[in-house]
């Protein structure tokens, strides 16, 4: 592979990431909870569509239908009911009750599902590409690439456009004041809480298909998300998308040079942005 080429993947990778770290950006920046069930429930997610996929005989694209608003819902709930009681002026608690959420959620699929790798399929595109003479371009790498950028989007949009993001921007803000004008934070907090899942939903399918899955795999899926954010800069879902993209260049570019070392170079830069630019690329860290 070359460079270009390596580049290249690496932007498509980042669009996988960017799927997935969106959620994350929208629960740091609204809420300020730190999930650390996020991973484990795009893994849930995945585990449904496949069985889902198995038992109707549909695509996992199809499965997306059933599995984000069932998804979208429990998110709504929990965060409505559980996560909702933990909000405060420490993170402890949601750092715990998350943890907690992912124990349970990965030791439940280990004991139903077994540790076996699992894959979803959508048959040749999974493996058709697009010749374009110095690099080829994955019909489904290019598809969610295409896809996070529409998902941002629309979300960008929601945030920028509608009562409902003008809402939660403030909230991020102030919420006190914000309670005070007659808006109620725990409904935008669920609903929040809902669009999260919805795309953390929409990341483990499409992980699931991209590459193998196991009840396990969850740790690593937060991991990447987490790593997106902080580099994009928190609060920001267009520098968590820059981000995305930066990591996913670093891990094939360093695949590249380091055939085994893709991730841990991946790890390396978030550190190098963690020690030298905490603010991440979109600068909206506020120092004390």
């Amino acid at each position: 592979m070359n460079l270009l080429d390596a580049v290249v993947q690496g932007l498509m990778l980042g669009g996988l990431y960017a799927i997935f770290a969106a959620g994350l950006s929208l629960i740091f920046g609204v809420m300020k909870i730190v999930s650390l069930s996020y991973g484990a429930f795009a893994v849930l997610a995945a585990f449904v569509a496949l069985h889902f996929t198995e038992a109707t005989g549909w695509s996992p694209a199809l499965s997306l239908l059933v599995v984000v608003p069932v998804m979208a819902a429990f998110g709504w709930a929990l965060q409505r009911f559980v996560l909702q009681r933990t909000l405060g002026t420490s993170a402890l608690p949601s750092i715990l009750v998350t943890f907690g959420l992912a124990i349970i959620i990965e030791n439940v699929l280990l004991v139903t599902e077994s540790a076996d790798q699992k894959r979803m399929t959508l048959g040749w595109i999974d493996t058709a590409a697009i010749d374009l003479g110095v690099v080829r371009l994955g019909v489904y790498p290019l598809g969610l690439f295409v896809l996070s950028l529409v998902l941002l989007g629309i979300l960008a949009l929601v945030m920028a456009k509608t009562q409902f993001g003008r809402a939660v921007r403030a909230i991020s803000e102030d919420a006190p004041t914000v309670e005070l004008l007659g808006i109620r934070p725990k409904t935008i907090y669920a609903w929040a809480g809902a669009i999260a899942l919805a795309l953390a939903a929409i990341g483990g399918v499409a992980s699931g298909i991209q590459t193998s899955f196991s009840p396990t795999s969850g740790g690593m899926l937060l991991i990447f998300a987490f790593e997106a954010v902080i580099i994009g800069g928190i609060g920001s879902l267009w520098g968590t998308f820059l981000g995305a993209l930066v990591l996913g260049v670093a891990q094939t570019v360093g695949a590249n040079y380091f055939p085994s070392q893709g991730i841990l170079i991946g790890h390396i830069v978030f550190l190098i942005f963690l020690a030298f630019m905490p603010q991440g690329l979109s600068g909206k860290v506020k120092r004390s």
